[in-house]
This record gives C-alpha cells, sequence and structure tokens, in this order.
C-alpha cells in the first residue's frame, strides 16, 4: 500500500506520528464507453465555455458562485488557509464508541506507526481498547476540514471519516406520522422468522454477484473469439488503460485453467477472483454504487434461505 497523507496524532502533549493509507479499494471491473461502431474510446473533455479550448487540469482553478458573481479561487489561494497546511489529527474527544452513529461513518483510513520507536502508537492503541472509547478528531486532507472517528481494528488504528452534523438529513415521512398498531401475534410470528435467519456475520460469506457474473461474461466472450485489439491503447496511456490490459490477461488465463478443467473431465469453470480487480483512483468523497450483495453459496454452512424452506 502507498502512504496518501503523513501526520501526527494529537492529544495533550501526546504526539503520534502516522502514516493514512486507503483502507478499502474497488473489486468492479473497469469499464470504458466505446463508440458501437468501431470500439472507438469516448472520452470526456474540459473544455472552456469562453475560449472553446480543452484546458489541462494544471491550468483550471476553481470558483464560487451565488447567482450574481464569481469569486475565482486559485490553488496558492487554498494553500494560504492556516488549515490547509496542518499536518496534524488533532484529538477533540474521548466518547464511549456505541455513541457514534454508524449513519455518520464514511471512508475508512489504516493509520501505521511512522517513526523509529512506534511506543506512543501502541499507547494510544492499548488506551483505546482497554476503555473502550473511539477518539473525535478532526484533520485536513485534500483541501477538506474533517471530521473523523479514530478506533482500533485487528490492532491497528483505524481513522473512520465521519459526516458533519448537518450534512445528515432528518428523516420526515407523513406515512410514519400516523398510530400504527401492531399486535402481540404479529410481532411474535415476525420474531420467529427473524430467528430462523438467525447467524453470526461473516462478510466472507458474501460475494457482489453482479461483478462476479460480469466477469463471466467478460472471460465467455474472450473465449468465443469476440476480444480485438484496443483501438484507444496508444503509447502513454494513463495507468486506468494498463489496468484494463492486467483484467484482460486474467480473464484468458481464467479461460485456459476452464478449457483445462474440461478437459480432465471435471467440468468446472473458473473466473477471477475480485483481487483481480483493478484499483480505482482514491476518491473518498464519492460513495460507491449501491449494489445488491448476494450471500455465497457454501458447503460448510446452511444458507438462510435453506433453513426457512426447510421449516416451511
Amino acid at each position: 500500500m502507498r502512504a496518501i497523507w503523513k501526520g501526527a496524532i494529537t492529544f495533550g502533549l501526546v504526539n503520534v506520528p502516522v502514516k493514512l493509507y486507503s483502507a478499502t479499494e474497488s473489486h468492479d471491473v473497469p469499464l470504458h464507453q466505446v463508440h458501437d461502431a468501431d470500439g472507438g474510446r469516448i472520452r470526456y473533455q474540459r473544455r472552456c465555455e469562453v475560449c472553446g479550448q480543452v484546458v489541462d487540469y494544471e491550468n483550471i482553478d476553481k470558483a464560487y458562485q451565488d447567482g450574481e458573481q464569481s469569486v475565482v479561487l486559485t490553488k496558492e489561494d487554498f494553500a494560504s488557509l492556516p488549515v490547509e497546511r496542518s499536518r496534524e489529527i488533532d484529538v477533540q474527544e474521548f466518547v464511549p464508541s456505541d455513541q457514534v452513529d454508524p449513519i455518520m461513518m464514511g471512508s475508512a483510513y489504516y493509520l501505521a506507526p511512522d517513526s523509529k520507536s512506534p511506543k506512543s502508537y501502541a499507547l494510544l492503541r492499548e488506551t483505546l481498547q482497554q476503555t473502550d472509547r473511539t477518539a473525535i478528531v478532526t484533520f485536513t486532507l485534500r483541501q477538506k476540514t474533517r471530521l473523523a472517528a479514530l478506533r482500533v481494528r485487528d490492532d491497528v488504528l483505524v481513522l473512520q471519516a465521519l459526516l458533519w452534523e448537518d450534512e445528515v438529513r432528518q428523516p420526515s415521512f407523513p406515512e410514519l406520522d400516523q398510530h400504527i398498531e401492531v399486535s402481540d401475534k404479529e410481532l411474535q410470528m415476525s420474531a420467529a422468522l427473524v430467528s430462523s435467519y438467525e447467524s453470526d456475520f461473516t462478510p466472507e460469506n458474501f460475494v457482489d454477484e453482479y461483478q462476479t457474473q460480469l466477469r463471466e461474461l467478460v472471460a465467455a466472450k474472450v473465449e468465443q473469439g469476440e476480444s480485438t485489439a484496443s483501438p484507444f491503447a496508444e503509447e502513454g496511456e494513463t495507468a486506468e488503460s494498463g489496468q484494463v490490459l492486467d483484467l484482460m490477461e486474467a480473464l484468458r488465463k481464467s479461460v485456459e485453467e476452464s478449457r483445462k478443467a474440461r478437459a480432465g473431465g471435471t467440468g468446472t469453470t473458473t473466473t477471477g477472483s475480485s483481487e483481480e480487480a483493478a484499483e480505482t483512483d482514491e476518491e473518498d468523497d464519492e460513495p460507491a454504487e449501491d449494489r445488491p450483495a448476494t450471500k455465497r453459496r457454501s458447503t460448510s454452512k446452511k444458507s438462510p434461505a435453506k433453513k426457512k424452506a426447510k421449516s416451511a
């Protein structure tokens, strides 16, 4: 992993040097938009509405508009803000861990010690574990002041970004304002149904069926000879296209393994695992696309669906 930020956790006179790493990554198959007639790559250009020229990133500034006037803010303007120059994760308070509402939680980051003597890191970690407390902290990353929860996961300090209080919408549903009667019998039947689905949460038992089926679809097209040389693979292409080529190579290997399996009479087909998916550019402000997860079929443990069918 590559550190995306370096700084220090500070509270009182305590200073804990740390490095920040993104704790999550996307397993989605990277896809591009292409012209259906010739397979040419469709790209979005940053074109200026005044002069009509395509503008490079280094020549783009940001602006605030209120409908009547516009204020342009340059990179130097942002760099001049005192909070932007801060490299500290400031502890504001230590709160009971169960008081942090999950609806406020966002992107997660790992914090690794960044000193030859990680004793202060270990001391903070052990203190949080023994007191069952979570540190509420503030820090600056990518020109934004962040609120976050500092907690422990598997002996590693984790920084969990939190939404600000005014970013959480207040629910208002008139349908719930009316009085709803729930009988004891209905409650008992509902509780019995819940009981039939009871289980310990095991994340590895769940798989993104959409991405699995998408990989199988791409692998099948490769096997049927429907793949062609990428017309948009140019010299000096970005790392993004390299990720696509790596994926295609992984899929080709999957096809070869599938052929070998059939030749051996097993009749099984192997597709790439989620680890083969290329990493996307780090952008913690964009939520991942909602997609239902499906529980993986397991021979060692009956699925809830099977339990229900058996009890019916």
